[in-house]
């Protein structure tokens, strides 16, 4: 089992920046890929960005590119998005995955543990 907590949401005005943090607990994660989807109202889980845990190898989703990044700390066994230049089209719920296939995946299908999710909004 593998246990996923995410934390960092809130209210930003657009323009601004967050840093979400997905802590892991549980099995071995050298294996595993991390990953951040986001689902707003009425949507679908949508890809937001992934990195695997050992080599650190990153994908992002088009919407993001060049705002968001994506890191990992093996010593505190927690995985980041910090989130840039904000806009409201980005307000969702953030959900942090994990995946034992290994590879990156923009399929939510294929992540096997899913953290709480952590709100976030950006007023205009």
């Amino acid at each position: 089992q593998v246990q996923l907590v995410e934390s960092g949401g809130g209210l930003v005005q657009a323009g601004g920046s967050l840093r979400l943090s997905c802590a892991v607990s549980g099995r071995s994660r050298s294996s595993y890929a991390m990953a951040w989807f986001r689902q707003a109202p009425g949507k679908e889980r949508e890809f937001v960005a992934g990195i695997t845990w050992s080599a650190g190898d990153t994908r992002y989703g088009d919407s993001v590119k060049n705002r968001f990044t994506i890191s990992r700390d093996n010593a505190k066994n927690t995985v980041y998005l910090q989130m840039s230049s904000l806009k409201p089209e980005d307000t969702a719920v953030y959900y942090c995955g994990a995946s034992n296939v290994g590879l990156v995946t923009t399929n939510s299908g294929r992540y096997n543990y899913w953290g709480q999710g952590t709100q976030v909004t950006v007023s205009s």
